[in-house]
Parts: structure tokens; C-alpha cells; sequence
């Protein structure tokens, strides 16, 4: 399913999930991704899905919410892979302004350093961009990039999609314990940042079950240090370190609606029964998705998730 949820989004409130990367077409193979490793990383701008069938997907889920008076605030790319590798992104996202809806990218910024991704990226009306490191080693370590991709390609390129944009930019660092939240790495995040400026910088830790099992959030005194370093420097920082909590929406079709979501956003026990409760429905829907293995269920920082287990899938 191309168009999914919409999901809770602690930045763009209920949004709704333009999926327009099949698994697991990416630049990075993050060791915290949700969604899983990705088996060969790629950096050349291909078509996936039409933007036809992406808008009539779009579409159609839009008008099952307003049957059931379930808002809608955002469309947002966040797919199984990168949604710059999109040759038609920029097509995509013309062919969805007549849905009344503001558009919002949230990206790796693997391919930003690329002219024609960033003309893509300026159709939209808000951005997400990805800044976990700068020093080369630790970005490596913590996204697992395309051997012909380089760092520094790309901070140009975050710094001049800054200039280009006029809508909306943000930034996001994901901090994993260890490795790229030490007082050096931070104060490397934050002079970049400050160089671009973005209406708000995230911190985000790891709260769904990551690639890599051994991958942990930091302590809770490293991440407060890390918030003054960044707040230091810039006007605006906030933190992603919850759960966006149970207010997920449903068409009434409660296992496509389970599936599609947790195809991108592995949902905790608690969202997911809350969902099931909204549609009506009992906990045989999951035990029948688990049974027929649509569905897995993973123990991440002692709560449980349940995720749709995608094509080629051995975790």
C-alpha cells in the first residue's frame, strides 16, 4: 500500500504516509533504520512507482478518512527507502497539490548533494534533512553509506538546499550511544547547523526496533548535554525521544491499516490495540497477521513491537 495511515508525527501532527520506495531501495544502511538493513545501498535516481498510481492511492485513502471524519494534516514521504531516489519525486509531489494537503520530505540527505534531487525537494512545503555526523568515520559507522558517496558532497549540499528552499527546513540527528554522542561529535553537528539554520533541529534517539539489536539510545545526562551543545548555537532545538502514542487512524479495513503502517512505523502493543479498538476489532487480527507471517513481533527497550515483515525479510 503506497498511501498509509495517517500516523501521529510528533513534528507534522496526523500525517499521512506517502510510501513511494519499495523495501529497501536506499543510499545508507543505518544501523538504527526501523525498517530493517538495507541488503545493497544504491545512489542513482530510478523510477519506482508512477505518480498516477501514487496520487490515485493518495486519493483514494484521503476520501475513506473523510467518510470517517479522520483529519489529515500532512502528506509526508516516508517510505521503506529513500524517497530521493525517486526520479519523479519532484513530478510526484505536483501531481498531489491539487489534494489540498501540505507536502512534507523527510530524507537522509544521502542525494542532496545531486542538483536534480534538490529541484525535487523544492516542491515541497516542508524538509526534514539528516545530519547524524560529520566527522567521515562516525558517519560511517552510523549510517553505513554507499562507498562512492562523500560527507562532505553532501553537508555542501544540505547547505545549499538552506539558500534554495523557501519553505520549510528542518534537521534531525539521530544519536546512538557509543558511538556519535560523544561533547566532539556534537559540537561537529552543531557548527554545521548553525551554518544553515533550520526553523527547529531535532535530536532523536532510538525508540523502534533498530537494524542492528545492539543499537541503544543514549543516557539520559549525554542527551541533555548534547540539547545544551546544540541549543547553544541555534535558536530552536527539540527532542524525539517518545513514542508518538496511540492516535492512529483507520479506513475500516483494520488489517490493510495495520499493515501498511507497520510496514514503516513498527507500532507498540499499546497503539496497536488502541487501533484495533477504533476499528471495532479484536486481538484475532493479529494473531491471524502473525500466523500467516505478515506480521512479526520484536522486544525492543522492554516494550513490545509488532512489525509487517517485508518481502526477503530474515529478522
Amino acid at each position: 500500500m503506497i498511501a498509509f495511515g495517517p500516523v501521529p508525527s510528533r513534528r507534522l501532527g496526523q500525517s499521512l504516509g506517502i510510501n513511494n520506495i519499495p523495501p529497501k531501495a536506499c543510499p545508507y544502511s543505518c544501523r538504527y533504520c526501523q525498517v530493517g538493513r538495507t541488503a545493497v545501498t544504491e545512489i542513482v535516481p530510478r523510477a519506482f512507482y508512477p505518480p498516477e498510481v501514487i496520487l490515485q492511492s493518495a486519493r483514494t485513502r484521503l476520501d475513506r478518512l473523510a467518510e470517517r471524519g479522520e483529519p489529515v494534516d500532512w502528506l509526508t514521504f516516508v517510505p521503506d527507502g529513500e524517497p530521493t531516489l525517486d526520479i519523479a519525486l519532484g513530478e510526484t509531489i505536483e501531481r498531489l497539490r491539487p489534494l489540498g494537503v501540505p507536502i512534507a520530505v523527510i530524507t537522509n540527505s544521502a542525494l542532496v548533494w545531486r542538483a536534480d534531487v534538490r529541484a525535487a525537494l523544492q516542491q515541497a512545503d516542508w524538509i526534514s534533512v539528516k545530519v547524524d555526523a560529520t566527522d567521515a568515520a562516525l558517519w560511517r559507522r552510523v549510517n553505513r553509506p554507499h562507498p562512492a558517496l562523500d560527507l562532505q558532497a553532501i553537508l555542501a549540499g544540505i547547505a545549499q538546499l538552506a539558500h534554495e528552499f523557501r519553505g520549510t527546513l528542518v534537521t534531525e540527528t539521530m544519536l546512538v550511544a557509543g558511538i556519535n554522542d560523544t561533547p566532539e561529535s556534537v559540537a561537529g553537528v552543531a557548527d554545521v547547523l548553525a551554518g544553515i539554520s533550520p526553523a527547529t533541529a531535532y535530536l532523536a534517539v532510538p525508540t523502534r526496533p533498530p537494524a542492528e539489536p545492539d543499537t541503544r539510545p543514549p543516557d539520559e545526562a549525554t542527551l541533555v548535554r548534547a540539547y545544551q551543545q546544540l541549543s547553544a548555537r541555534l535558536p530552536r532545538v527539540e527532542t524525539l525521544i517518545s513514542d508518538e502514542g496511540e492516535a492512529f487512524a483507520t479506513t475500516g479495513r483494520i488489517a490493510d491499516d495495520l499493515l501498511a503502517v507497520t510496514a514503516v512505523h513498527p507500532l507498540r502493543e499499546e497503539a496497536v490495540r488502541a487501533l484495533l479498538a477504533k476499528a471495532d476489532a479484536d486481538w484475532q487480527v493479529v494473531e491471524h497477521l502473525l500466523a500467516a507471517g505478515a506480521l512479526r513481533c520484536v522486544e525492543y527497550q522492554g516494550h513490545r513491537f509488532y512489525q509487517r515483515r517485508l518481502p526477503g525479510s530474515r529478522h
